[in-house]
């Protein structure tokens, strides 16, 4: 339902060490970051590693395993955060296919929701 809208449309940029960039959380209501389970993404189909992935909500950027901890952080329903990247060179300009996978943990759900999205993203040259 809200697979759409996880990846923010234009949000794609090169940082110094790899690429970022924003996501909504897949979730009609927002969620502690302990409940986020994991975020995978794929950049032109290949997966990248968990290592290589920090969460940022604007309170500072956080790993995947340091999130596990992270009781009183926040995810916002609606609210952009930023996914950065360890990625070894710049991304070239031009198209280029993205996927983010989000599994969250809802305490009310006997399983993990999980939410994903995979859409063609351009880096202007």
């Amino acid at each position: 339902m809200f697979e759409k809208y996880l990846i923010v449309e234009d949000s794609l940029r090169n940082v110094a060490g790899g690429f970022e960039f924003q996501a909504r959380l897949g979730y009609y209501r927002g969620l502690g970051l302990s409940m986020v389970e994991d975020l995978a993404v794929a950049i032109n189909g290949a997966a990248v590693p968990r290592e290589a992935i920090r969460f940022n909500e604007g309170k500072g950027p956080l790993r995947l395993a340091e999130m596990e901890t992270a009781y009183d952080r926040r995810w916002g329903f609606g609210e952009p955060a930023t996914i950065s990247v360890d990625w070894p060179e710049p991304l070239a300009a031009g198209a280029h296919r993205l996927a983010l996978t989000e599994r969250l943990r809802v305490s009310y759900m006997p399983f993990p929701s999980i939410r994903q999205s995979e859409t063609e993203v351009c880096i202007a040259g």
